[in-house]
């Protein structure tokens, strides 16, 4: 069986209806904290502070190279676990 709705709302009223909050005003501020930052950024023509909001930082990228190596160890070693051939 099959079942089809179709529901004619706007987005603001599919948001009430499955009772979603209401964000719009806080990704409006966050949004123009953003521009504020890129516009400083650009006017101290500092590309390096302008860059450090969207580069992650040094400790940062090492906790992540890290991550990647225990995660490849696991990866290599179930391989190497089982690369012997299964009896029948």
């Amino acid at each position: 069986m099959k079942a089809t709705i179709e529901i004619d709302a706007t987005p603001q009223e599919m948001r009430e209806l499955l009772g979603l909050p209401d964000v719009q005003a806080l990704q409006k501020e966050a949004m123009e904290k953003i521009r504020e930052k890129m516009l400083a950024g650009i006017e101290s023509n500092d590309m390096s502070e302008m860059m450090k909001m969207y580069m992650p930082m040094p400790e940062q990228m090492s906790a992540m190279e890290g991550f990647q190596k225990t995660m490849w160890d696991a990866m290599t070693k179930s391989m190497t676990l089982s690369t012997k051939p299964t009896e029948k």
